[in-house]
């Protein structure tokens, strides 16, 4: 929904704040004062091309920027977490639109730059302009199967095409990828070649890592055994200058004096553990030098093993210690490749049982599809009458696409066709010459689908074009209604319909300094009645007419 919309150098506006709240808002004001800019803003802010004339004159840029909160659009969410454009815990968005005087503009989502097609692909969820415009969402035939399928509430039959489609769509694509590898006999051939080398080797984990370290012992061993050799005598050999030795002459000493002073008993405890960690150092040093021999045979058949190893991990491009991965992955490969042909075979039958169960699914959705379509289209004919268009017709054609691959959207496309008068014959709802026609239309349309689309802000630009009267309050109602589902806003010259609204705002135009600048006010009741009656009975305020006005405010409740 949107919450907030700021105007900077926009048009005629100098500046503008404008916030806007749940159900119906009006917008009214006299002609020429530029109650459509908020709409042109909107459209801005929907990505519409940029225009230097929505600089104002003597300005260096135009600045637009709305907010939307996100708890009821769920997709908008979903499409700012997957563009990386979301803001951590955050239930609201930004959308900024900057347009340079020299026509050039930029965007902002969040805060950060984005393409303009982002832009509008962000905002094609947040907002829908149904007005006197060709860039109206309904006049997109995806926009009207989407809401014909919110209409029919086919959520799951769509889920199963989607899923019978992609499963076909996946299996087709291995088929290809096997048929693509043609005669492999050469490959297999190849490969066990490898493989067998590598079997010859023991290469599971670890063992090339104990071949490495052999290897260094070995290479070694000869100052290895010295070194042990040197420490065991210094540390624990049987000449009197043995540390081993050393130690109990010291503690010996102390003990003949402990007595004196017993701090020293803990002094004796210290060198009494140390004694113990010698011991053991000595045992440990000892098994590691019985473990020491130097074999020059051995040695070199280590050396012609990590040799061997060297040479394969080479060939395969990796490293020693990886040759075991290696060989698992060639073993897969082989394993793919000798059951190619059966494979192939079997991919044959479940590409032709996949083919059937997406045909089953999508049978299913045409058949729920065709039966919303006539509910949603007798129903829209129905409101094209109220709304000032006897005898006008709203059908939807439902065609087959003819593709020979399965779809994920379905098997049919629709068109949104009308006749706005008797005897006509229907056209697409995209070709409708009349502005104020399409606006009713799309009012029709929507209401009958009782905002079933997912989109939550709908704007209506002079959707009371061309009509009066009666037909004026109904249009006016069902706006009201169609705000009991969706956040709207709807530029209206007619008191009947802006009676209705929730809210309301006035723009008006002034001259200052040579300059006509607009304002734009949110109205307080007593202001309301005011615009109503300047709406009844234009520049002259009469009595009649504020009493009018205070009626029509009634009549709403």
């Amino acid at each position: 929904m949107l919450t907030h919309l700021s105007l900077k150098h926009f048009a005629v506006v100098e500046e503008a704040e404008l916030a806007f709240g749940p159900g119906l808002t009006v917008i009214s004001g006299e002609t020429g004062a530029g109650k459509s800019l908020l709409v042109d803003a909107l459209g801005l802010l929907s990505g519409l091309r940029a225009d230097s004339g929505v600089v104002r004159h003597g300005a260096e840029r135009a600045e637009v920027v709305g907010e939307f909160t996100l708890a009821d659009v769920p997709a908008a969410r979903d499409w700012l977490l997957a563009a990386e454009l979301d803001e951590d815990g955050e239930a609201s968005c930004l959308l900024r639109r900057v347009v340079r005087a020299d026509g050039g503009s930029r965007a902002w989502v969040n805060g950060r730059p984005v393409t303009i097609g982002q832009l509008a692909e962000l905002a094609g969820l947040l907002v829908e302009i149904h007005g006197q415009h060709e860039h109206q969402a309904l006049m997109a035939r995806h926009s009207q199967l989407a809401l014909l399928d919110a209409y029919g509430r086919t959520g799951a039959e769509r889920a199963a095409v989607a899923t019978a489609a992609g499963r076909w769509g996946g299996l087709l694509d291995e088929r290809d990828r096997l048929t693509a590898q043609g005669d492999v006999s050469d490959r297999v051939e190849w490969l066990e070649h490898q493989h067998a080398e590598l079997e010859r080797e023991t290469l599971e984990p670890g063992s090339v890592e104990q071949l490495l370290a052999d290897h260094r012992r070995q290479a070694h061993a000869a100052d290895l055994i010295d070194a042990c050799e040197g420490v065991f005598a210094r540390l624990g050999g049987d000449d009197g200058g043995s540390v081993t030795r050393e130690l109990r002459r010291l503690r010996g000493e102390l003990q003949r004096v402990v007595e004196h002073e017993p701090r020293l008993q803990e002094v004796d405890g210290m060198l009494d553990t140390a004694a113990i960690q010698l011991d053991e150092a000595l045992t440990l040093l000892d098994r590691i030098r019985a473990d020491l021999d130097l074999d020059p045979s051995q040695f070199e058949r280590i050396e012609q093993r990590l040799g061997r190893l060297h040479d394969l991990a080479r060939k395969h491009r990796v490293a020693p210690e990886e040759l075991h991965a290696q060989r698992e992955r060639i073993a897969v490969e082989l394993e793919q490749l000798r059951g190619a042909g059966q494979r192939l075979e079997a991919l044959d039958a479940e590409i032709a049982a996949a083919t059937s169960d997406w045909q089953a699914a999508a049978d299913a959705l045409g058949k729920k599809r065709r039966a919303a379509a006539g509910a949603l289209a007798d129903a829209t004919t129905a409101l094209i009458a109220e709304l000032g268009m006897g005898g006008g017709r709203f059908d939807i054609a439902i065609e087959a696409t003819g593709q020979a691959r399965p779809d994920p959207q379905g098997a049919e496309r629709v068109e949104f066709l009308v006749a706005a008068n008797p005897g006509q014959p229907a056209r697409a709802l995209r070709k409708v010459a009349s502005g104020g026609e399409l606006s009713r239309i799309s009012l029709a349309i929507e209401v009958a689908a009782l905002g079933l689309d997912t989109v939550p802000t709908m704007v209506f630009d002079e959707v009371d074009s061309g009509i009066g009267g009666g037909v004026a309050e109904i249009v006016g109602q069902k706006l009201r209604a169609l705000g009991a589902s969706r956040q709207v806003l709807c530029v209206t010259h007619l008191p009947q319909v802006a009676a209705q609204g929730h809210a309301h705002y006035r723009v008006s135009k002034a001259a200052s300094d040579g300059v006509t600048q607009s304002q734009v006010r949110l109205l307080d009741p007593k202001q309301r009645q005011e615009e109503l009656a300047r709406m009844l009975g234009g520049v002259e305020l009469t009595r009649e007419a504020r009493a009018a006005a205070k009626r029509l405010l009634s009549d709403v409740g």
